[in-house]
């Protein structure tokens, strides 16, 4: 008896979601690792991350944003503010809400970060990739942060 095809594309594509879900795990372990120095949390890393990419949030629209619980939010936020990565101040027009964003410390944590993984990676593409591969890799990375977008 043969399978159906949508049975068939289902499983190709569950194959395809785990090969990339393990792929980009084991990826982001290993830059990680070879950042050197413990690294933010996940949690942290998307917060300050977003405030970079997006400028001025309220918790809310970060809890949104990025999938994280306000109570869990509350305390990264707490500890962000704490160390001077963030600022808070009131919503000039809803005073119940405050406005958060980032601070030039703030900044330079993220970059730091960034730039040890980024630097380690880029070494790696280059002894492990060829320059085809490496503008496959450009093409699939574009369509990684689409999906994780959608």
């Amino acid at each position: 008896m043969e399978t159906e095809p949508d049975a068939d594309r289902a499983d190709e594509l569950a194959t395809l979601a785990r090969t990339v879900r393990e792929g980009v795990g084991r990826l982001n372990w290993r830059m990680r690792f070879e950042a050197g120095a413990p690294a933010p949390g996940p949690a942290v890393l998307a917060v300050l991350s977003r405030l970079y990419r997006g400028g001025t949030h309220t918790p809310g629209e970060l809890a949104e944003a990025e999938r994280i619980h306000p109570q869990s939010l509350t305390r990264i936020l707490a500890s962000l503010a704490e160390r001077e990565l963030i600022t808070r101040t009131p919503d000039p027009a809803d005073g119940r809400r405050s406005l958060i964003d980032l601070t030039p410390a703030g900044l330079r944590e993220l970059r730091q970060y960034s730039i040890a993984r980024e630097t380690w990676l880029a070494a790696a593409l280059e002894r492990t990739l060829s320059p085809t591969e490496q503008e496959l890799l450009r093409l699939a990375a574009g369509l990684l942060a689409r999906i994780a977008d959608s």
